[in-house]
């Protein structure tokens, strides 16, 4: 049994614990001398790009271009474990559902297609033909294509990607629903509406030549480590880091880069942030309104880009400077000393780069913090010149690249255009299901297929009984994928199981080795080539898969779907005709690096509907959930919950049950919670406690967490997904984006029948 322990942290992110985590998780899945190869080749011109996040490469100065949590990522795709038919015959479904999400992923590799046999509750063995055929069978015998769910993980290849929503819209529907409609949806929403694109305005060039970095709602240590050496270098050179985290994370404050001797040496590797604060859950859109303020009662804007570049600047002045201080300070959890000091740093600086994650965007006011993140950039011209700009940081390898290559439900006119001309065909123009939308129509049965091209579904989601209870309603439910996962176990009538390729895995198709390309958090477009053999003879790469299943499908198709992926030069090059930015794509990806694929708002032309960038005006949020919750349950204290991922794991793969830096080991159901609210409630740390979400169509209980005393604001606690996923409602979601709203829960606690310590 794992031993449980609580204990305080106190060393540098990163350093010999990262070091001793990389090799432990090598060893674990028997790959010591293939793994360290392997991770030589992560992230390099001639390698696989990291199946992690979506962070650049550093022009490949260094042999070392991967983290400890990319590491874990490769070292679980590279493992010498396998999942085989005997694994299937062994167990039944109900046996396999009965394990926890840590001990599915253990298993290892998957081997072959597998089908559901409801009579025996097993997966049985499945020609791909077959496999291919029953899809089609179940596609084609659907009264309506919308009646269709297509979800795509960040995972997936810009190749596979385009394929996917070409067969899709083939088909006739656009429900492509993705893992970008949970994280990052808010970010394209307000910033496409506000400065003309949804990505990105900086390079990691950028990096170099800021003077201040505002992180807000980010966790980099454990959601995109090599940030922290970006991060690590400005701060050497002078540049102000200000962290705004209602949790303190110890890659903010302080990180040992393994590649640097001195903090190797150190007990206390570099310090990061200049200055961290903990605002409320939920209080950011009130942090970034309160510095405005001071910025604009000092006067020290940029008068001329706002004159030349922007409009609604005036509307914009007014409502923030008749904003008061009283409710900036009461709804931000931050004090109006703090908001100034945090707003001298931003005045001083000539050059600011505002960083954001999922800490800003699952939130009901999600969209308005980030166009007033945004805000504050124009004010000082801070978008569009060396040093400075916006940066979302997507946490999935290609999630955004999926996005470029037309994974959403709701496409341009021009890019249908333009995708019809190029295979000859009339896509759909009606627009299709997000993620809330598809569950919904599941549970309505209104959809009666789902097919994942990865991801882990039926826990990514929010209200996990009811998603899993719409799945269950599905005539068919199909998962591409590498690993067995919780989604494989929660099936429709009929499921298939498809394995596929890795990234860390060769492609041999009839031209030869393939490559596929990804695209990062900062535009920046490259070529992904595996090392190692495919753990599996009988596995298939994503592109074969899709074109295979679109073959089967689609008899009266005029696109020549086996041809395309005889060669993945011949997709791309259908690429080039129909997106943006794609010209010359086969020749420009083959450069090592690769090339930026441009942004607008960078280069100051701004695709809106006024031709300028805007100054969005947006009140302080009074009306946030939580408030709603607490009046309407005044006799037990309502906490803001945020969900959070434990340092073992990546969104819902587990790695281990070890969360080094908030120094929890063994335990995956606590709870963090403030001392002083430990004491109202007259609970103590090491009580297992129930967490109930409280909302206007009932309760939601998750239960059996243990309360572990931390440093976050009053009122605010924090927990582990997807443990926690079910207590968010499906309709709690940010305002205009669906975003589940998973970083601010209303739940109460109580008391749960085992109360004790047991290690």
């Amino acid at each position: 049994m794992t031993k449980q322990v609580i204990k305080r942290y106190d060393k540098p992110a990163g350093g010999w614990g990262a070091l001793r985590s990389v090799f432990k998780h090598i060893e674990e899945q028997g790959i010591v001398g293939r793994g360290v190869s392997t991770l030589l080749r992560a992230n390099q011109p001639d390698g696989f790009d990291c199946p992690g996040c979506a962070w650049p490469d550093k022009n490949h100065h260094s042999t070392f271009e991967f983290c400890e949590n990319g590491a874990k990522a490769v070292a679980a795709e590279a493992t010498e474990r396998r999942v085989t038919r005997a694994l299937f015959a062994e167990h039944t479904v109900a046996d396999l559902a009965a394990h926890d999400d840590y001990w599915l992923e253990g298993q290892g590799r998957l081997t072959e297609p597998m089908r559901y046999d409801s009579a025996t509750d097993r997966y049985l063995p499945i020609a791909w033909d077959d496999a291919f055929a029953a899809i089609a069978a179940h596609l084609n015998a659907l009264p309506h294509p919308d009646q269709a769910l297509f979800y795509t993980s960040g995972r997936t290849s810009n190749e596979a990607a385009f394929l996917y929503q070409l067969f899709i819209r083939e088909f006739g529907t656009n429900n492509l629903p993705d893992c970008s409609n949970m994280c990052h949806e808010p970010s394209g929403t307000g910033m496409k509406e506000q400065i003309g694109v949804g990505k990105g305005t900086v390079t990691l060039d950028d990096f170099e030549h800021a003077e201040a970095i505002f992180i807000f709602g980010q966790n980099p240590g454990t959601n995109h480590p090599r940030m922290l050496g970006t991060l690590r270098e400005a701060a050497k050179r002078g540049c102000r880091i200000v962290a705004f985290n209602p949790l303190r994370e110890r890659g903010l404050e302080r990180f040992a880069d393994p590649q640097s001797p001195a903090d190797m040496l150190s007990a206390h590797g570099s310090q990061i942030a200049s200055r961290y604060y903990q605002p409320r859950i939920g209080g950011d859109l009130a942090v970034v309104k309160g510095i405005a303020k001071v910025v604009l009662e000092a006067g020290d804007i940029d008068e001329a880009f706002i004159a030349e570049h922007t409009d609604g600047f005036e509307t914009f002045r007014a409502d923030v400077i008749a904003e008061s201080w009283a409710t900036i300070v009461e709804e931000s959890g931050l004090s109006e000393a703090q908001i100034r000091e945090a707003a001298a740093i931003y005045i001083k600086s000539n050059a600011t780069i505002c960083t954001w994650g999922m800490g800003i965007t699952q939130h009901k006011h999600s969209v308005a913090t980030i166009q007033s993140i945004v805000n504050l950039l124009l004010l000082k011209g801070n978008i569009g010149k060396p040093g400075a700009g916006a940066c979302p940081v997507r946490g999935h390898s290609n999630v955004q690249g999926d996005r470029t290559m037309g994974i959403y439900e709701k496409p341009t006119q021009a890019f249908l255009e333009k995708l019809g001309r190029a295979f000859d065909f009339t896509p759909p123009q009606k627009h299709g299901h997000d993620v809330v939308g598809a569950i919904e129509a599941m549970l309505a049965g209104e959809a009666k297929v789902f097919i994942g091209m990865g991801g882990n579904f039926a826990v990514a989601t929010p209200d996990a009984e009811r998603t899993k209870q719409a799945l269950r309603q599905c005539d068919l439910t199909v998962h591409v994928t590498t690993k067995l996962n919780r989604s494989h176990l929660v099936h429709g009538r009929d499921a298939l199981i498809l394995p596929c390729l890795g990234r860390t895995e060769i492609d041999i198709q009839v031209a030869g080795p393939q490559g596929v390309t990804v695209e990062d958090s900062m535009s920046m477009v490259h070529i992904s080539a595996g090392m190692n053999p495919p753990a599996s003879e009988h596995l298939l790469s994503e592109p074969a898969i899709v074109a295979r299943l679109a073959a089967a499908t689609l008899k009266h198709s005029k696109t020549p779907w086996l041809w395309l992926i005889e060669d993945y030069d011949r997709i791309r090059d259908k690429i080039a005709q129909v997106i943006d930015g794609f010209a010359d794509f086969n020749l420009r990806v083959h450069v090592p690096g690769g090339f930026y694929l441009g942004n607008s708002a960078r280069a100051r032309h701004w695709s809106t509907t006024t031709g300028k960038a805007r100054f969005m005006t947006h009140a302080v949020p009074t009306d946030l959930p939580i408030k709603a919750m607490r009046r309407q349950h005044g006799e037990r204290p309502v906490f803001n919950l945020m969900t959070v991922r434990s340092h073992d794991q990546y969104n819902t793969t587990v790695y281990g049950l070890d969360d080094r830096y908030r120094g929890v080991f063994g335990h995956r159901r606590v709870c963090f919670i403030n001392k002083a609210d430990l004491a109202r409630l007259g609970f103590t740390a090491g009580q297992w406690v129930d967490l109930t979400s409280v909302w206007h169509d009932g309760e939601r209980v998750a239960q059996r967490f243990l309360l572990v005393e931390y440093d976050i604001p009053e009122g605010c606690l924090a927990s582990y997904y997807p443990e926690t996923n079910g207590l968010v409602p499906l309709d709690s979601f940010a305002d205009r984006a669906r975003t589940p709203a998973s970083k601010s829960v209303p739940v109460v606690l109580g008391l749960s029948a085992v109360e004790n310590l047991t290690s």
